[in-house]
Parts: structure tokens; C-alpha cells; sequence
């Protein structure tokens, strides 16, 4: 009997401390509600207004939003062919060679070039063309070249980028392996179609002599200043010549074998003629050049064993070439008119 007091007086206690707590939270409900109340008056009636134009402002903000992310997103339409023929043209020119000319003169004269390279702004090149130089000491005449050779290709419509690769050290100088490594080296940058291997000191005279690759192997100096523009001789294949990748590949490159003056270009035109192709020279007033003049190059001596190399040419194309081509690259570095590619080509054997 004792037992029932003590637990009815604790359930009332209980009851009451329920009633409590359930106080408690209706008055802190009825406080917060007043609160959101009072907020709600004070933005009322002038900051409403301002609320209705911030809203206006976000949907304007969206609606640009919207409509960048659509231009943004669309696809830019690609750009139309250039012509078969460039109406940029001009013909023959009258070239120039000025001896106060700067290499900053050429790169102001040329600011759509970036590292060497240019694309027509409105419309799609038909080739790309990698124009290979080889060089060693000869500034003055790179000068001259890229001062007028710029714009010539950009008259063309040329999707192009120029490569000078210079040979390091002073080992007798080998134009035919420099120009293997240019091959290679380009193509690293690009799936160029088409490569135009150019002389530093001869400067084209007339924009109507195409820079870009044929079906066969192309020879571009049929006549040049030094020799009453006459080729030089029956089957000359040297100064400039455009092949196009596969071309090139096919007949293994260059001979890596000819260091010093003379042969390489010979030994080229005897792998083309094995390949059963046969080389093209556009017509003699228009593939006409000027040549710098200069003195023969120290390092540069003419190639007292070039005959008996071009001798043995049928029997070692295969394996004389792009394959076996070793080099060690100095640097490479992307200045504005063009990509400067410095290598250790090594010497000629018994040196």
C-alpha cells in the first residue's frame, strides 16, 4: 500500500515537468515566428521594390548566361578552301637585299608568323608545307631569305612553317644529313604533306613558283642569277626541291654520307629515278632565283669522294638514309620567324 503513493506523487511530478518542457518550446516557436515577422515588415514597402529589380537583374544575368553557353557551344563553321590559285599573286618581283635590313625589320614586316609558322586567316590551305634549311654561319643570308621568302608563302596561301637546322661545331659540313634531321624533327611537330629543302642563299623571284609538292618529285631552280638562268645541268636536282612525306620516306631520304660540297643532290635524284619516279620543273620563267653571293664556306670544301659514293648509290639506298640517320639533339628553340634546331651530326668516318 505504501508502494502506490510514492509512485502517483512521482507521475504527477513528471506530468508537470512535461507540461514544462512542452511551454517552453511553444514559446520559443512564438518568438521565432514574431521574429520572421518583424523582418518581413521591415523590407516592406520601399526594399520590396528593390528585390523585384534585383530579381529582374538575376533573369537578365541568366538569360546572357544562356545565350553565351549556346554561342560557346555551337560549332564555328570551317573555313572555305583557298583558290587554286591565290589572287594574292603578284608575279615577278624585285627583290632587294638591303645591308641595314634587321632581323626586328623582318619580324614587324611579319606579325601573323608565330614560331615560324602561318595559316591564311580566311580560308583552309591546301597543303602544309614544311620548309627545311640547313645552315652553319651564314646569318646574313638566312636575313635575306626569310625577308623575302615570308611573304612570298603567305601570297601563296600556305598553311607552312620554316625549320633551320643548324649543324654543330666545326666537323665538315654535311647539307644532306641536316636535312634527314629536319625531316625528322618537323614531323614531331606536325603531319606536315609536303617538304621544300632550300638553300640558304637562293631567293625565289616570282610567287608563281608554287612552294607545294606534286605528284612526282619537284625541282624548283631550273635558273638561277649565277648561271644566265640556265640549269646548271641535264639532271640537276639540288638548290630547292619539294617531295612530298611519302615521297621522301620512299626513296629513304638523303645519304647521310656526303659531308663537304657536291654529290647529295645527285645521290638523291638517282633514288628517285630507282623508284621509277620522275621530276617535274615548272616553267623556266617562272622558277628563277637569285643567288647571294658569297665565298665557299671553311668546313665546306668541295667532296673530292663524291663520285665514287654516287657509284655505289643503287647498292646502299636501302640502308643509307632516314634509317640510320643518328644525331643528338642541342636544342630547339621556337623563335618568331622560324624553329631553330641545333645538332651534333658527329664527323665523317676516320675523322
Amino acid at each position: 500500500m505504501g508502494f502506490c503513493p510514492s509512485v502517483c506523487k512521482f507521475l504527477r511530478r513528471g506530468k508537470y515537468f512535461v507540461l514544462l518542457l512542452l511551454s517552453l518550446s511553444v514559446l520559443a516557436w512564438i518568438a521565432t515566428f514574431a521574429s520572421e515577422t518583424v523582418k518581413s515588415i521591415q523590407v516592406s514597402p520601399a526594399t520590396s521594390q528593390t528585390l523585384r529589380k534585383g530579381e529582374i537583374l538575376r533573369g537578365e544575368l541568366n538569360s546572357w548566361r544562356s545565350l553565351t553557353e549556346d554561342l560557346l557551344n555551337t560549332p564555328t563553321p570551317p573555313k572555305a578552301a583557298c583558290p587554286q590559285k591565290s589572287p594574292q599573286l603578284q608575279g615577278s618581283l624585285k627583290l632587294s637585299f638591303e645591308p641595314s635590313l634587321t632581323l626586328k625589320d623582318v619580324e614587324e614586316e611579319n606579325r601573323r608568323v608565330t614560331e615560324g609558322r602561318y595559316q591564311p586567316p580566311d580560308c583552309t590551305a591546301r597543303q602544309s608545307v614544311a620548309i627545311l634549311i640547313p645552315h652553319r654561319n651564314r646569318e646574313k643570308h638566312l636575313l635575306y631569305l626569310l625577308h623575302h621568302l615570308h611573304p612570298f608563302l603567305q601570297r601563296q596561301q600556305l598553311h607552312y612553317s620554316i625549320y633551320v637546322i643548324q649543324q654543330a661545331g666545326d666537323a665538315t659540313f654535311n647539307r644532306a644529313k641536316l636535312l634527314n634531321v629536319g625531316y625528322l624533327e618537323a614531323l614531331k611537330d606536325y603531319n606536315w604533306e609536303c617538304f621544300i629543302f632550300h638553300d640558304v642563299d637562293l631567293v625565289p623571284e616570282n610567287d608563281y613558283n608554287l612552294y607545294i609538292c606534286d605528284k612526282q618529285p619537284k625541282h624548283l631552280v631550273v635558273g638561277r642569277n649565277a648561271t644566265g638562268y640556265k640549269l646548271r645541268y641535264k639532271g640537276y636536282f639540288g638548290g630547292v626541291t619539294a617531295m612530298t612525306k611519302d615521297q621522301f620516306h620512299n626513296v629513304n631520304g638523303f645519304s647521310n654520307t656526303y659531308w663537304g660540297w657536291g654529290g647529295e643532290d645527285d645521290d638523291l635524284r638517282i633514288r628517285v629515278e630507282l623508284q621509277k619516279m620522275k621530276i617535274v620543273r615548272p616553267p623556266p620563267e617562272i622558277a628563277r632565283y637569285t643567288m647571294v653571293f658569297h665565298k665557299r664556306d671553311s668546313g665546306n670544301e668541295i667532296n673530292k669522294d663524291r663520285m665514287r659514293l654516287l657509284g655505289r648509290t643503287p647498292q646502299v639506298w636501302r640502308k643509307d638514309g632516314l634509317n640510320t640517320c643518328s644525331y643528338k639533339t642541342m636544342s630547339v628553340e621556337r623563335l618568331p620567324l622560324y624553329v631553330n634546331v641545333t645538332v651534333d651530326i658527329g664527323k665523317p668516318q676516320g675523322n
